[in-house]
């Protein structure tokens, strides 16, 4: 298992849901677009085996959505011609063609089956014989702005892992003793979606301890919101604190075969209107396999002969079992039927993935699938006003790379798309490289007055390889933004497309500015930080700018539209701990912590001041000699404390930042737990007679530091490592050195923060004493060179970056 390849993968679906999808073999028949979409996403993904199928020649309206064709591919086999450069992806997963026809021996050989650009004769045949043998089957089409994805996972499919997200857990407020007993949650705890009969296990309760042994128990939920569980009368009373976290189970997916399920369609929908359309798409899509079946083509673009020849074999269509019979709406199948001869990029990458992330849930039995149809449109895409659509003249085919897209819009569109000009702000990432390649294929920016810019100044990681497909492994360690440019260039030669390797930020508002962007007509932004977003948004703004803005978190994702003064303003969070935008009080942050959001906050916090903003602030007293005198002592307390403990010695050695790193662990995780405690003891007890450490106030216990704990010793070498990275030292993965080394250290000397009596930090420990001392070190230091401030980054594992984030937001939990 390559761990820094599928770093990311790993996180959403652990290690044996990968080794399953390793250990698969999956069967693609069908190379246009989407089957290249479903390639793409299914190789990155690390599957096993991956057997292509289509012996069709590559003709010019492929170029429009395969971005493995290219020009030098027209007359060659669309899948022979693939395999190649599929084949650079991954070098871990076995690709290969299959040339013959699809026998029922050959179905017999994969886990997984995928049509993607068949008849429906082959569909059923193949799907029936799937259902019967066990083979998971799925079938994907898209017809200009429609598409569809149907998913036959067997009668009896087990889902190991129903849902994409973490088991809920809320804080408990009271737990009474009787028959039933009632978990009463903290009322700051935020609004749990525990339903009837859900299990649930219990946590670090004080008092009544008999439940944290406890097997899963199930629950009803209140009117109020609390929790009815089992008999608790002979337990112990309830005293304060613990847990109750979901215990998720296992469900049963009952699929139906192609044949069944294409006439006793489930439909799953919001309301009465959505399901007339879906009703309507499917008999749409049965009536296109009509057409084909009877012409021996699909419909002509934008050809009204055509057009209503399927409208009347939809209205011929037998009524599907179950539903009662209902007039199909003749515009939106009329509307369907004229663009459903063109190809697009766009419509092949969301239903792309939505097929191999179908074929990733039936290999490794996490997360629901669909059931069992799913339909898609965009045909909003279309001018309302029909004097504005399309005629047949301006879709007709000229042998051009676009033929496949100008089917659908015209020639007009195109033109028009030719000439624009967008900036791809952090381009390079996951969502900027699928960006890039859609810009390409569908010929954005390639006239002499059009263009992309793509900006990034990140550089490529192993990592990025696993979701990022304009890389190559020998293109780590390059910057992105050049790197990808070059790459969407080799997708249509015709892009005009310049890289920068800056970030979109005050600082560079001379080479972002008025000039820059008087030649933009809009923004892409994909981008891993709601601070920057929000700069963004606000130039957007500022310039009358378009911006199209999305991001992903593990299996869910989502994007936006912003135009200015006729959409609403992007109003994200300020920042990913804080998704209520509003900034934590710093006493909660430092002594309260009672949420994971809470954690983080702090641990961001920390490895900024520690290795960034305090050797911004003494760089700054080097270069300027500011007094410290004038600055807001009660808002920077903090950071002058940081600042000190970096000036007190500067490091010579990767020993004297071991030495730091450990002073630092124990002035974290022990020291100042125990001065909290000394000020506010676990038995404390306010004027009004309640406990001091109840409610979100989780009462703090002092860890120890031992080097055989790995969270304890990861802190240390992240934080060691961090430190030498700002003095400009060399630093060390040796961990059998380390752990030899922190052996033979001596037990670090206790440090001690001043707390006022309601807990707040106090800002009096940072008095005019501290300040001249602090003035002098920084004297001292003027004379040596500056430091290296440390930026944090999370896409390459390698930096230690994220190593002390998981070490520390680990060890502060454990307090």
């Amino acid at each position: 298992m390559d761990g820094e390849r599928y770093s990311r993968q790993l996180y959403v679906l652990g290690l044996p849901a990968m080794q399953r999808i390793q250990g698969a073999s999956v069967l693609l028949s069908g190379l246009r677009g989407l089957g290249a979409e479903v390639a793409k996403n299914l190789v990155l993904m690390g599957v096993g085996s991956l057997t292509l199928h289509d012996p069709h020649p590559t003709c010019w309206a492929d170029l429009a959505a395969q971005f493995f064709l290219s020009e030098e591919s027209l007359g060659r086999s669309r899948a022979e011609a693939s395999q190649a450069p599929l084949a650079q992806l991954n070098e871990a997963v076995q690709i290969s063609v299959h040339t013959g026809d699809i026998t029922e021996d050959l179905l017999l050989d994969f886990q997984v089956v995928v049509l993607t650009d068949s008849k429906l004769e082959e569909q059923l045949k193949v799907g029936t014989f799937c259902h019967k043998h066990g083979v998971y089957f799925l079938v994907a089409e898209t017809r200009g702005l429609v598409g569809r994805v149907f998913c036959d996972f067997g009668e009896d499919f087990t889902v190991a892992d129903p849902t994409e997200v973490e088991p809920m857990t809320a804080a408990i407020q009271d737990i009474s003793q009787g028959l039933p007993g009632i978990v009463t949650l903290r009322r700051d705890t935020k609004r749990h979606s525990f339903c009837d009969g859900d299990l649930v296990i219990f946590s670090g309760i004080e008092g009544m301890v008999e439940l944290n042994n406890c097997s899963p128990q199930p629950v009803r939920v209140q009117k109020d919101g609390s929790l009815e569980i089992g008999d608790t009368r002979a337990f112990s009373r309830y005293l304060r604190g613990g847990v109750v976290t979901e215990v998720k189970r296992p469900k049963t997916m009952r699929h139906k075969s192609l044949d069944t399920a294409l006439n006793q369609p489930r439909v799953v929908v919001q309301s009465t209107q959505e399901a007339q359309r879906a009703h309507c798409l499917h008999q749409a899509f049965r009536a296109l396999h009509k057409f084909q079946q009877l012409h021996g083509r699909l419909p002509k673009p934008w050809d009204p002969v055509d057009a209503e020849t399927v409208v009347h074999l939809a209205q011929d269509l037998e009524p599907l079992k179950g539903t009662k019979e209902e007039l199909l709406d003749e515009a939106l199948l009329r509307k369907l039927v004229l663009s459903s001869a063109g190809s697009l990029s766009p419509m092949a990458a969301i239903l792309g993935g939505v097929a191999a992330q179908e074929v990733l849930k039936a290999i490794s039995g996490k997360f629901m699938p669909l059931d069992q149809w799913l339909y898609f449109d965009a045909l909003e895409c279309l001018p309302e006003d029909e004097e504005l659509l399309p005629n047949p003249e301006d879709c007709h085919p000229r042998n051009c790379r676009y033929d496949g897209q100008t089917a659908v819009f015209g020639t007009g569109l195109q033109e028009k798309l030719s000439c624009q000009h967008y900036l791809l702000q952090v381009g390079a990432g996951a969502i900027g490289c699928e960006m890039l390649k859609s810009f390409a294929l569908m010929g954005l920016g390639v006239k002499a007055n059009g263009g992309v810019t793509v900006a990034d100044m990140d550089h490529i990681e192993r990592s990025n390889l696993s979701r990022q497909f304009l890389f190559r492994a020998q293109d780590i360690g390059k910057p992105k933004a050049e790197v990808a440019a070059t790459a969407a260039q080799c997708l249509n030669p015709d892009l005009q497309v310049t890289s920068y390797t800056y970030p979109l930020d005050p600082t560079t508002e001379h080479i972002f500015g008025d000039d820059f962007f008087s030649r933009v007509d809009g923004v892409v932004a994909a981008l891993d930080s709601f601070e920057a977003r929000h700069y963004v948004a606000a130039r957007c703004t500022h310039y009358l700018k378009p911006l199209l803005e999305a991001g992903t978190q593990g299996t869910r994702g989502s994007a936006s539209v912003f135009v200015p003064y006729v959409t609403d303003v992007y109003k994200g969070p300020m920042s990913a701990a804080d998704p209520e935008g509003a900034p934590h009080p710093l006493c909660t942050l430092r002594y309260f912590p009672s949420t994971v959001e809470h954690i983080l906050q702090w641990v961001r916090d920390e490895f900024e001041g520690l290795f960034s903003r305090s050797a911004e602030t003494i760089n700054c007293y080097r270069e300027t000699r500011t007094s410290l005198s004038g600055m807001d002592r009660t808002q920077t307390s903090i950071l002058l404390q940081q600042v000190m403990g970096v000036l007190k010695m500067r490091p010579q050695t990767w020993q004297d930042c071991v030495v730091w790193a450990l002073g630092h662990w124990q002035l974290c995780f022990h020291d100042g737990i125990v001065d909290l405690l000394r000020h506010f003891p676990s038995d404390k007890v306010l004027e009004d007679g309640t406990l001091f450490w109840s409610g979100s106030k989780r009462c703090p216990q002092p860890l120890q530091f031992d080097p055989n704990q790995d969270m304890h010793f990861l802190y240390v070498l992240s934080a060691a490592n961090l430190y030498a990275q700002m003095h400009g030292l060399p630093g060390s993965r040796d961990q059998t050195a380390l752990k030899e080394l922190l052996q033979l250290l001596p037990e670090p000397a206790s440090m001690h923060w001043n707390l006022s009596s309601d807990g707040a930090f106090s800002a009096a420990e940072f008095g005019p004493e501290q300040l001249k001392e602090l003035q002098e070190l920084l004297g001292d230091w003027s004379k040596g060179p500056p430091l290296k401030p440390v930026l944090f980054g999370k896409d390459d594992d390698s930096t230690f970056h994220v190593d002390f984030v998981v070490a520390a937001a680990d060890l502060r939990a454990q307090n």
